[in-house]
């Protein structure tokens, strides 16, 4: 048998994007000739996986799963994307997302890496079964991120359409949770409070406000204080406890909380392709080069 090194397992992975045991059995079937090797995963997997794989997937899906055990509250966020907002409605795409959701609350992955290794079904990992579905749909399909929450608190949830989705830890009355959860989709606060606001973000802040309060051509008193109320402002404006509450404007997050006895103790935000460089295409150009090829 020939001996198959991890260096040329992982140069067929970096060609194809497919698992890495995949690879090994098809380098060990080839006898390291990884031309060949290459050829047999297109026909096990299908070419359209390796060629979707090097596209930009930033449209997508948020999947939320949430449940009770031994008196904890287990909740997980994933953000699964793909090309486009059509595929995003495909039920195969969708029945994905909220399968994968519900595997990480189960399972409790460690990283991507770990879920993808993770038994989807019967017959496939994770992996295994995203070529797959890339194969059959087309489209480049990859899992960008997920967070878990595992509380002896209560979690609430909130998915709007599938493209903003918010777990949130608390402790309170059930419905409270599920306000406190939509309130954050429509303000996408920063943190709860000022203390979760990180020094980068408030000196960004502060420049910003001090090139404005200089130009204003104010004494330098003024100036400060022009300064120091922009930034409160801003802290006011990104910080959950300091918004005002969607369901009632006239008195704010940190008010409403008090006033039901409640306490939030963390939130997690995601909206699909939020920091994904997003690309133009051309599907004239694109459909007129597949013509010529």
């Amino acid at each position: 048998m020939t001996k198959i090194n991890a260096s040329l397992v992982k140069e067929l992975r970096e060609k194809t994007d497919a698992p890495m045991m995949e690879c090994k059995k098809a380098l060990i079937e080839s006898e390291g000739d990884i031309a060949r090797a290459e050829e047999i995963l297109r026909v096990r997997l299908g070419s359209k996986a390796s060629k979707a794989a090097s596209r930009i997937a930033s449209d997508g899906l948020i999947g939320i799963y949430t449940f009770v055990e031994s008196d904890m509250s287990i909740g997980a966020l994933v953000e699964v994307n793909c090309e486009t907002d059509f595929v995003a409605k495909n039920s195969d795409f969708i029945s994905f997302v909220d399968n994968i959701a519900k595997i990480i609350a189960n399972k409790n992955p460690e990283n991507i890496d770990s879920l993808l290794n993770l038994q989807y079904n019967n017959n496939d990992t994770v992996e295994a079964f995203r070529l797959e579905l890339v194969g059959k749909i087309g489209e480049n399909i990859s899992i960008r991120r997920f967070e878990r929450i595992c509380s002896s608190n209560k979690i609430a949830s909130y998915n709007h359409n599938g493209k903003i989705g918010v777990l949130v830890d608390f402790d309170g009355e059930s419905s409270l949770g599920k306000d406190l959860a939509m309130h954050i989709a429509a303000t996408k606060p920063k943190a709860i409070d000022e203390s979760g606001i990180s020094q980068q973000d408030l000196a960004v802040e502060k420049s910003i406000a001090q090139e404005k309060a200089i130009n204003s051509g104010k004494s330098k008193e003024i100036v400060e204080k022009m300064i120091e109320g922009s930034v409160q402002k801003f802290l006011k404006e990104v910080t959950l406890i300091s918004q005002p509450f969607i369901k009632n404007d006239k008195q704010s997050v940190k008010q409403m909380l008090k006033e039901n006895n409640s306490k939030i103790n963390k939130f997690i935000y995601y909206s699909v392709g939020d920091g994904i460089e997003k690309k133009d295409v051309d599907f004239a150009a694109e459909v007129a080069s597949m013509r010529s090829n």
